[in-house]
């Protein structure tokens, strides 16, 4: 005789839809482009021991996400040396107030052709909020983080920073600091309107109908 035959087990309550998260406009590019691509190929700082540079820009329809790399050389730093670059090399995201010279860590910053500035600081995206967590004043610099590694001569990473909204024709400066490894203010000029005109040739995913059909 069958013991669990008169306990019939209960039916699953129907799964809720899961809600995909849409980061606002300010925090990221839209899921749902294909950007343009403009080639940049622009040192931001290099010499024998440390090199930075902007690979490219992907051009959305409400911003812009430069493309960075970055390489580290041992040289002629002893082992100890070269263990606190690499704590200090995998410390350059959002901090949580553990460090005590944070203008010491990576930083990026912009300045438009219309005079606004914009620093990526110790904050990640969900710091960016207004007041009731409207938008915040434009404009925005986002650093995300896109991976790194290294092995007992170098150090390398990668990262892509999110400016919002697309700048105005005219100069625009990218502007980097890194004094953990000895990286001082160095800046990049790149052309505002050569962005905005980059931004007529993005292609969204699905038309508006075609996502209401789906």
């Amino acid at each position: 005789m069958a013991f669990f035959q008169d306990y019939p087990v209960p039916p699953s309550p129907p799964q809720q839809r899961a809600v995909r998260y849409v980061p606002p406009p300010w925090a990221g590019p839209p899921a749902y482009e294909l950007p343009s691509v403009i080639h940049l190929g622009q040192f931001l700082h290099r010499n024998p021991s440390a090199v930075m540079a902007i690979k490219s820009v992907e051009v959305f329809s409400t911003g812009c996400s430069f493309n960075l790399s970055w390489v580290i050389r041992r040289g002629t730093r002893n082992d100890e040396e070269w263990g606190e670059m690499h704590s200090l090399f995998f410390q350059h995201g959002p901090v949580t107030g553990q460090r005590k010279d944070q203008m010491s860590m990576l930083m990026f910053g912009v300045e438009l052709p219309d005079g606004s500035k914009a620093i990526t600081g110790n904050m990640g995206p969900h710091a960016f909020k207004g007041e009731g967590g409207q938008e915040p004043e434009p404009p925005t610099l986002v650093l995300a983080n896109g991976g790194g590694g290294g092995g007992d001569d170098e150090l390398a990473g990668t990262g892509a920073l999110w400016l919002w909204p697309l700048p105005p024709a005219g100069n625009l400066r990218l502007v980097a600091q890194w004094k953990d490894f000895g990286m001082e203010e160095t800046t990049a000029v790149l052309d505002g309107g050569q962005l905005r005109e980059a931004a007529a040739g993005v292609q969204e995913f699905w038309t508006e109908e075609e996502v209401i059909d789906g």
